[in-house]
């Protein structure tokens, strides 16, 4: 497909974009432990250049490392000493044409005194957010001055870096949106009250940056045009604030959305269409001329096209997108799209960045901010064969990677089709975004030659009639079957049978038991086929992963299919007309009368291969499900940490 607009140079204030795709800010938790530029850091930056990007905005970055950080491992720039890790950054990228804004934050309200070393967090006024639960100081007067005169220091300390200009982060709730929001600025002083007083923090701090850094050094604000919460920003007032915004000087507009306590649309999980929130962009395109940008869930370059085409926005971001693969511009300029590694919202990254190390990962991209660990993909000097057994995620990225470095691999796949778990996936949205998955490592199978073996159930002797060098067991995992009486009843069956429709239901009162996207999955395709559905929510190590505002929208979208939702019970017995529950906090038992129970509680691991294999042959490894994991990212990171180091696993084994 030809690109005409995606790949048009662009400009912002006076700098020209080599097209109209930018990587917008995303926290990668890979800053220093006092916020500086890591080398790391510079390096996943760096891909995503050499990618062919037009424009990268950094991550949100501390102006006030005291009062304002939003993560642990905030990059900062609220000191000089912090000028020549950026400058770093800045020349990193743009030796490949690729230019790079700043993203200058403070997070108010949305910070927390665990960031702030105790200290009260502060805000316009003292309006907690129910997202953090802590009351926020009301900043006086004199200190909203100085914050501002810290917005335009570190303005001033990105220029001197070498950095091509700076995007202002008012939205998503933090401190410059909580200025701006009717909710969140009830101030009585010059500061708040009227529109022009909630606009003036902002405006003081672009006027400040255009007078010390000059007219030419471009100064854009990302916005929540809808905060989708009652009394904030909405898009009536959203489009004030642009026109002011552009009268003030501002150089463009990054059209975003929600707060901490609309978060779900900030960040969308898989159950978002493609592309959802491009109308707030169109809508504020009608009132400046400035450059906007649209955000929100944008995947495949084809849509993107049609986005600018259309002159719903000057210019497209790929946030998520670039994570998965930093090389989606190159790709799709060079007609390449089947082999682009489309993000599939699974939210791994946020989840990463947010807990456990604190560093960005993603599921389906392994070297996501390991890039300088897996410098590059190493060519082995003799041909080897590897055997792999089992077609799903885990089992084609061994195979993908193995390829590459030039091991000869054959593929067993018992099933007719390749994917694994991946094909069990119903829900509408998400399996378009799952399909695409799949299709891409199917590509790579073809495009690398893999020797695929569909409908083999492969056995000992045949594996080692292959003689190989090594092989990996992807045999992936099987419905969990819990330790509750009367789980054999016929009764009762389990997720895998609904979603192949070995066994699907009509008209009958069905119980679902168990937690996790697979339970709610299952949950709304029993309602569609005219089921009345109790969901019996239990904890689950695969529900455990699921984020909070996931949840909140699948538990909604299951109350729109009128599904019974039971929590905060186990189950006691599974029975030929029910089952029998107990309340947890009181003991009370509780019956309930059902025609079928379907036990949707995740997998367990299937290997039947690894025990009689061992006795063969060495080099034996096995990954994913099979080896006890429970996620697609846990498949992805062993088949490629098992083929990218595999020599020295066969040495060391």
């Amino acid at each position: 497909m030809n690109y005409q607009h995606l790949f048009e140079e662009g400009r912002i204030g006076h700098v020209i974009l080599k097209n109209r795709v930018v990587m917008p800010a995303m926290g990668t938790g890979m800053a220093g432990p006092y916020g500086e530029i890591t080398d790391h850091q510079i390096r996943y930056y760096e891909e995503r250049a050499k990618g062919g990007v037009g424009l990268i905005i950094t991550e949100f970055t501390s102006i006030d490392y005291e009062l304002g950080r939003g993560i642990v491992n905030q990059l900062r720039i609220d000191e000089d000493r912090f000028i020549p890790g950026l400058h770093r950054l800045a020349r990193a990228v743009q030796k490949y044409g690729t230019k790079i804004f700043v993203q200058l934050h403070h997070a108010g309200r949305e910070s927390n005194s665990l960031l702030t070393g105790g200290k009260q967090i502060v805000a316009p006024s003292p309006v907690t957010c129910a997202a953090i639960g802590e009351e926020p100081r009301e900043l006086t007067t004199s200190e909203v001055k100085e914050i501002i005169n810290k917005f335009i220091s570190g303005a001033f300390r990105c220029k001197v870096a070498g950095i091509d200009g700076v995007e202002l982060h008012g939205a998503h709730g933090y401190l410059i949106n909580q200025f701006l929001s009717p909710n969140t600025n009830l101030r009585t002083d010059e500061y708040g009250g009227t529109f022009e007083k909630r606009m003036r923090f902002l405006e003081e701090i672009i006027t400040g940056i255009k007078k010390l850094c000059g007219k030419d050094f471009p100064v854009t604000v990302r916005l929540s045009v809808d905060e989708f919460e009652e009394g904030g920003i909405n898009l009536q007032l959203s489009r004030k604030i642009s026109r002011y915004l552009e009268k003030i000087g501002a150089d463009g507009l990054h059209a975003s959305s929600g707060n901490y306590n609309t978060m779900e649309t900030v960040i969308e999980s898989p159950l978002f269409e493609e592309g959802w929130k491009v109308y707030l962009a169109e809508e504020i395109k009608k009132e400046v001329t400035i450059p906007v940008i649209t955000v929100g869930n944008i995947r495949d370059p084809r849509f993107a096209e049609t986005i600018l085409a259309e002159g719903k926005a000057d210019f497209v971001a790929i946030g998520r997108g670039h994570i998965a693969e930093p090389d989606w511009v190159h790709k799709a300029a060079e007609g390449r799209e089947k082999e682009i590694r489309m993000c599939i919202s699974c939210l791994h990254c946020i989840h990463s960045v947010s807990n456990g190390p604190g560093m960005v990962k993603c599921s389906i991209n392994v070297r996501a901010g390991r890039e300088l660990e897996f410098a590059e993909v190493t060519s082995i000097d003799e041909k080897r064969r590897v055997v792999i057994v089992g077609g799903g995620p885990g089992g084609m990225e061994a195979a993908r990677v193995l390829s590459m470095r030039g091991y000869d691999v054959t593929l067993f796949e018992k099933e007719d089709r390749l994917g694994g778990q991946l094909n069990l996936v119903t829900d509408p949205v998400y399996k378009k975004k799952m399909k695409k998955y799949v299709q891409y490592l199917c590509n790579e199978m073809e495009q690398l030659k893999v020797d695929i073996r569909l409908n083999k159930e492969v056995s000992v002797e045949e594996i080692t009639s292959f003689n190989p060098y090594a092989v990996l067991l992807a045999t992936g995992g099987i419905p969990l079957v819990p330790n509750i009486e009367g789980y054999a009843l016929p009764n009762v069956c389990n997720y895998r049978d609904v979603k192949l429709e070995n066994n699907i239901f009509h008209d009958k009162k069905v119980a679902v038991l168990g937690s996790g996207m697979v339970c709610h999955s299952t949950s709304r395709r029993l309602s569609e086929k005219g089921n009345e559905v109790i969901l019996v929510e239990l904890p689950t190590k695969s529900g455990s992963k699921i984020s909070p505002a996931t949840r909140t929208r699948l538990m909604n979208k299951l109350r729109k299919e009128n599904v019974k939702i039971i929590t905060d019970h186990k189950v006691n017995k599974l029975q030929s007309n029910g089952l029998s529950l107990e309340k947890i906090d009181s003991g009370e038992m509780v019956e309930i009368e059902v025609d079928q129970i379907v036990i949707a509680m995740g997998v367990q691991p299937y290997n039947p291969l690894e025990k009689s294999l061992r006795k063969a042959m060495e080099n034996v490894f096995v990954i994913g499900d099979a080896a006890g994991y429970t996620s697609l990212g846990d498949a992805t990171r062993g088949g490629f940490e098992k083929a990218y180091v595999l020599e020295s696993l066969v040495t060391t084994n």
